[in-house]
C-alpha cells in the first residue's frame, strides 16, 4: 500500500468544534512533525480529548483544514484509521482473555492471518516484558501490566500515527517511568506519537514539542525550554560563607534579595549565556568567597499556572 511522506505527521489549521451553544476547539493551529513526540497539555475541559477524538475520526468538526498521515479528514477517514492507532486513558484490554490472546484478536481484527498475528503477538510480548505472563487472564494482571498490554494491542498493525490520550492515568512512579522508556523506543522506530497528559513532568520528560491548550485555545507552543522562559521567575542563588561575605556581595550586586538568616542572595536572570557571563563579571572580586552557586529557573508548573485560566468543567467526550 502507498503511504505519502510529509513532514507533519499531524497537521490542522483553523479547527473549530461546538457542542450546542459550547466552543470546545476555537480556531486550533497544530502541526505534529513526522518522528517526534508532540504533548498537548490542559486542564480538564480545555479540549484535549476532543482533538484527539476529531484527528483519530472519532468525532466530526465544524470548520477547519485536517491532514493524518497524509491522508485528508473528513474525505479519506478510511485511509487514516489504516495508519493510525488510538490508547486511551483507561487500558481497554478484554479482561476474559490472556494477554496473547487479546494481541492476537487485534490481529485477526486487522487481517493479518493467524501465523502473522501470533508472530507479532509473541513479537510485542517481548517488547512490553509480559512474555512470562502470555497465558494468563488479563484480569491477574497488575495496573501497569494491563497499560502496558494495552499499548502493544495498539502496536499490531504498526500504526504511523499513536495517540497516546493521558496513557499513565492511574499508573505508579515506576510503572509511569516504564511507559515513557516505551514511549522513547517507539519514537526512534519512527512512530509518531501526539500525547495529552496532565502531568507536566511527563511532556518535559517526553515531548519534543508542547502546546498549552486552555479554553479551547492554543495559547502557547514551543519547546520545554522555550515555553519556561515565557514565565518570569528564573533567579540565580548565591550563598556565602558570612555576614562580612553577604554584605560584600550585596554591594556589588544592588538588584539582589537578601535572605539574612540563609546568607544568600537571589538575582534575577533569564538564564542565558549572556546574563550569566555578566553577573559572573560582577562578583569577580578576589575578596568575595561564593560557597555556592545555584541556576533556578521557571519549570512547565510555573508555565501551566501562568497561561492557563484555572480548573475547568469536565471535558464533552
Amino acid at each position: 500500500m502507498y503511504r505519502p511522506q510529509t513532514t507533519h505527521a499531524i497537521s490542522a489549521t483553523g479547527l473549530r468544534k461546538t457542542f450546542g451553544d459550547r466552543t470546545v476547539l476555537d480556531d486550533v493551529d497544530l502541526h505534529v512533525p513526522t518522528g517526534s513526540v508532540f504533548a498537548l497539555l490542559g486542564a480538564n475541559g480545555a479540549g484535549k480529548t476532543t482533538t484527539v477524538r476529531i484527528l483519530s475520526t472519532l468525532l466530526p468538526f465544524d470548520a477547519g483544514q485536517v491532514e493524518v498521515a497524509g491522508h485528508h479528514l473528513p474525505s479519506q477517514a478510511r485511509a487514516v484509521r489504516a495508519d493510525i492507532s488510538v490508547t486511551g486513558q483507561y487500558a481497554s484490554v478484554d479482561t476474559l482473555l490472556t494477554g496473547r490472546e487479546n494481541l492476537t484478536l487485534i490481529g485477526d481484527l486487522h487481517h493479518l492471518g493467524r501465523r502473522e498475528s501470533r508472530r507479532r503477538a509473541d513479537e510485542l510480548l517481548e517488547q512490553f516484558y509480559l512474555t512470562d505472563a502470555a497465558n494468563q487472564r488479563a484480569d491477574t494482571y497488575s495496573g501497569g501490566m494491563r497499560r502496558r498490554l494495552d499499548l502493544a494491542m495498539s502496536l499490531v498493525a504498526r500504526p504511523r500515527v499513536l495517540f497516546l490520550d493521558e496513557p499513565t492515568t492511574g499508573l505508579d512512579p515506576r510503572s509511569r517511568r516504564d511507559m515513557w522508556a516505551m514511549v522513547r523506543e517507539l519514537v526512534r522506530d519512527g512512530t509518531t506519537i501526539l500525547l495529552t497528559t496532565q502531568y507536566l513532568d511527563e511532556a518535559d520528560e517526553l515531548a519534543d514539542r508542547i502546546a498549552v491548550l486552555d479554553a479551547g485555545r492554543i495559547v502557547a507552543e514551543g519547546t520545554a525550554d522555550e515555553l519556561k522562559q515565557l514565565v518570569p521567575g528564573g533567579h540565580v542563588e548565591i550563598a556565602v560563607h558570612d555576614p562580612a561575605q553577604l554584605a560584600r556581595a550585596s554591594a556589588a550586586l544592588s538588584d539582589a534579595v537578601v535572605d539574612l538568616d540563609a546568607s544568600t542572595l537571589q538575582i534575577p536572570t533569564d538564564g542565558s549565556i549572556r546574563s550569566l557571563k555578566a553577573l559572573l563579571d560582577r562578583i569577580d572580586d578576589p575578596t568575595l568567597s561564593v560557597d555556592r552557586f545555584t541556576l533556578h529557573t521557571p519549570d512547565l508548573d510555573d508555565v501551566f499556572f501562568a497561561l492557563t485560566g484555572g480548573a475547568r468543567k469536565e471535558e464533552v467526550r
